[in-house]
């Protein structure tokens, strides 16, 4: 029996913050704490962060967190870690500088080569081995840029001096010593297929991927699985404490969610919307724009797989919204100003900012509002924002639907999760636009808390999956009420909003 005096401590670094959050065995939270960093926009399309910024946010959320439960390193079993996934960090070996910002999943500065690369053989080019579309969202090319545009970079590398990896591997790598203690330089699987440089069927590195995309293979980390000892913490307040699970923060919400069965979803609303299918250890193609990823792997287990519609924009048009246009002033007036006009009167806000991921994949989209009369308001445009998420969600979830009938059947209910979901009013309207319900679970912070499960198990904390299973319950759920015909035609009138927002960037218009 597990002492109750000991938990697990999950990092989430997520896009606009790093948290550090503790957990009891019935995964509720003892104690956290959280820090936002800085967005850095070099120019358009293109986003970075600070990697030491990161770091030191992260070492600096572990002790808040630590001193909020009045705990210490005796108190914490383990350490999972959950990551904003296709952002990467180039560093030196040596020193733990890096060279460059981390460049960000939002990313778009990777375009002419991603062309380049469809030029031969299109978009689908690598998707047998990877299971991702050539597109700017995915990690590999960012390596290959960062190599390409620091001067020296490419013969650094080859000399063995750099270090490359998604954010997971530079929080491994500085948790357990960075360059003065040879800190251990890993990845697990669920990272490691966001690069599209990793065999889905062997879990290691492909050597024909990384040539192509120009990526030495020395600069990469180990690809490990996402539940096992990695190494242990040195030096710091949690010096001796092993680092044990590693989840993107999509799949780590999957696992948080116990959506453990095939079959099973969970839509993540935060900065973008990520919605995930467990599919078991079958890899399936999907046929209608959605990606092949890692689902997670328990150490020498089977890995499982899932397929996921990734959006890029939702929670950060809420943002957007505020901080760009002011028409809020926090991002919970959203719900208010929404619900001050019975409807959208006829307002469309595509969110293209980054062109469009699932189901489109095009990056030629650009977002646009659409619908404008004279009779339009605040309150409309408010409505708009907040219904773009659902229709979005939609789109991907009409694609997942076709998908899983050839994985095991159509799914009945989606679970969700994220910030988003404390907006009741964009719950209940998700749940009208998809026609299937929607269930939010007790224990919200699904994120943190699945990362938490991954390296409890690793060490024993848990026993089993089971017991993760037995932890999960509902706290509320929504059901459609929206007249169906109503919600075609609003359905139509969103196809008919994304149509326009297509075919904008051609080669003179940046």
């Amino acid at each position: 029996m597990t002492p109750s005096r000991t938990y697990v401590l999950a990092i989430d670094q997520g896009t606009t913050s790093t948290r550090a959050m503790i957990f009891d065995a019935s995964g509720e939270v003892v104690a956290q704490d959280q820090i936002e960093h800085e967005q850095i926009f070099p120019r358009a399309g293109w986003v970075e962060h600070d990697p030491m910024e990161i770091w030191e946010s992260t070492r600096r959320v572990i002790g808040g967190a630590l001193g909020k439960g009045n705990l210490n390193s005796r108190h914490v079993e383990a350490i999972g870690i959950t990551n904003q996934r296709e952002t990467v960090v180039v560093w030196e070996r040596a020193t733990g500088r890096p060279i460059h910002n981390a460049v960000v999943w939002q990313d778009t500065r990777t375009q002419a080569m991603v062309d380049e690369l469809a030029a031969d053989g299109g978009l689908d080019r690598f998707k047998d081995v990877s299971g991702l579309p050539l597109a700017t969202y995915f990690a590999g090319p960012k390596i290959a840029w960062v190599l390409d545009h620091v001067e020296g970079a490419r013969d650094r590398a080859a000399k063995g001096e750099l270090l490359a990896g998604t954010i997971d591997s530079w929080l491994v790598w500085n948790l357990t010593g960075g360059g003065e203690h040879d800190g251990e330089h890993v990845t697990d699987v669920t990272n490691a297929s966001r690069t599209m440089l990793m065999d889905l069927r062997t879990l290691q590195w492909s050597e024909d991927l990384c040539e192509a995309i120009r990526v030495p293979m020395e600069v990469l980390p180990r690809i490990c699985s996402s539940s096992e000892v990695y190494g242990e913490c040195t030096p710091g307040v949690l010096a001796g404490t092993p680092v044990a699970g590693i989840l993107g923060d999509q799949q780590a919400a999957t696992f948080g969610q116990a959506c453990l069965a095939p079959g099973t979803a969970k839509n993540t609303y935060g900065t973008g919307n990520f919605m995930l299918l467990n599919t078991g250890t079958e890899i399936v193609e999907s046929e209608n724009g959605l990606l092949t990823t890692l689902c997670y792997q328990l150490g020498d287990d089977a890995p499982v797989y899932a397929l996921e519609g990734s959006i890029a924009v939702t929670g950060s048009l809420v943002q957007w919204v505020r901080d760009n246009l002011g028409l809020i002033r926090s991002a919970p007036e959203i719900e208010q100003l929404a619900c001050s006009v019975e409807d959208n009167g006829g307002v469309y806000f595509v969110p293209a900012f980054s062109g469009l991921f699932a189901p489109y994949w095009r990056p030629d989209a650009r977002g646009a509002i659409l619908g404008l009369t004279r009779y339009a308001n605040k309150g409309h445009l408010a409505r708009a924002v907040l219904e773009s998420t659902a229709f979005q969600t939609r789109d991907v979830l009409d694609a997942m639907q076709a998908d899983a009938e050839r994985a095991g059947g159509r799914l009945t209910e989606l679970k969700v999760d994220g910030g988003m979901v404390a907006n009741e009013t964009l719950m209940q309207f998700q749940a009208d636009v998809l026609g299937v319900d929607v269930v939010r679970p007790k224990i919200a912070e699904t994120t943190a808390l699945g990362a938490a499960y991954v390296a409890g198990l690793a060490v024993g904390y848990w026993s089993s999956t089971e017991q993760v299973e037995a932890n999960w319950s509902e706290d509320e759920r929504w059901t459609p009420r929206l007249d169906r015909a109503d919600v075609e035609r609003m359905c139509r009138n969103w196809a008919k909003a994304v149509s326009r927002t297509l075919d904008w960037v051609d080669e003179d218009v940046d």
